[in-house]
């Protein structure tokens, strides 16, 4: 796959969909969608958004959220992926891989503080294709999951991971790196397109979307079918996990030594949780514009990411999640 900095070079002038950061809120042993209540959940999730994140949230999230770490002023979803930790090779202890910006950062986006780059797109990123093609957005109390930390077979497209050296992502693969990255591993999670059009959950938080998504990058999904009709904005996340600082721990040859939060064998349990919480009808403004790529033809207020670097959550589990480890938080030793 060609670097993003490229492929947004061909863009010009014809660009569809919305692209923005937001910096990291908290990073906690919580899940509110697939163990709501729960406190603590699991496995340690790093989440981006609004303030109104909890243990247990519903109904119309964006409502009661006060702040945002997202520059787009307007959405306080939350979304969030397990953490990624780096396993000593000797002694077997655990370290949480920081996360830093996805680059290239865009105008006004400078100052984000790790976090997520997140894209809500109609079509792909050259064109929205409304015409032919209307998008729904999700209504209040929306939610759904993409992957599962218990697979262990090769997730399916849009679940990938990228080895960063230098300016180059290199090769989208279903699975880890085998070899240390100099610019660390960079991980995408692209959601389903396709929504039944009345659930706003499902037990399994997945069946109530559809994926038909055939192909790895930001490429139109295929028409949706008769049991989940309704075309809505293809989400997807970025995340640079900055594995740097423990490259020259990495013995040449040697297994992977990275691990999600609720360990696994492999890369194939990569997963992510999403929330809509977009004020009002900003989201669907955005995705009636046709051809405007990044802001919605300036139909949603950005803030700054200083601003957006504020806004904060508690520490609701409070144990630690940082430094070298014995055993990953929720595990057994």
């Amino acid at each position: 796959m060609r670097s993003l900095s490229a492929a947004l070079a061909l863009l010009v002038p014809v660009q569809a969909g919305l692209r923005f950061p937001c910096s990291t809120l908290t990073i906690q042993r919580l899940d509110p969608v697939v163990q709501p209540g729960s406190n603590p959940s699991a496995h340690v999730h790093h989440i981006v958004g609004g303030n109104a994140f909890n243990s247990s949230m519903t109904g119309d999230v964006g409502a009661r959220a006060s702040c945002t770490t997202c520059q787009m002023s307007e959405d306080f979803s939350n979304y969030w992926t397990a953490v990624l930790y780096f396993k000593h090779p000797t002694n077997g202890s655990y370290h949480r891989v920081p996360v830093i910006p996805v680059q290239p950062l865009l105008a006004n986006s400078n100052g984000a503080q790790g976090g997520i780059t997140v894209y809500y797109t109609q079509f792909d990123l050259s064109k929205d294709n409304l015409k032919q093609q209307s998008i729904k957005t999700f209504p209040p109390g929306f939610r759904m999951t993409v992957g599962s930390p218990t697979s262990s077979s090769k997730p399916h497209v849009g679940l990938r991971y990228q080895c960063l050296q230098g300016n180059n992502r290199g090769a989208e693969m279903a699975d880890f790196p085998t070899k240390a990255c100099s610019g660390g591993i960079f991980t995408t999670h692209h959601f389903p397109p396709c929504w039944d059009g009345k659930n706003l959950d499902s037990p399994d938080h997945q069946s109530h979307m559809y994926n038909t998504i055939k192909s790895d990058g930001f490429t139109n999904a295929p028409a949706c079918p008769s049991t989940h009709p309704v075309r809505v904005p293809q989400v997807t996340y970025e995340t640079v996990w900055d594995t740097t600082k423990f490259n020259s721990m990495w013995t040449s040859g040697t297994p992977n030594p990275f691990v999600w939060s609720f360990e696994g064998t492999s890369g194939y349990g990569t997963h992510a949780d999403y929330m809509f919480g977009w004020k009002g009808d900003a989201l669907e403004r955005a995705m009636n514009k046709s051809e405007c790529f990044y802001d919605g033809c300036g139909s949603i207020t950005k803030q700054a990411m200083a601003t957006a670097n504020q806004c904060t959550v508690p520490d609701m589990v409070r144990e630690e999640t940082e430094g070298w480890l014995k055993v990953l938080p929720g595990m057994s030793a």
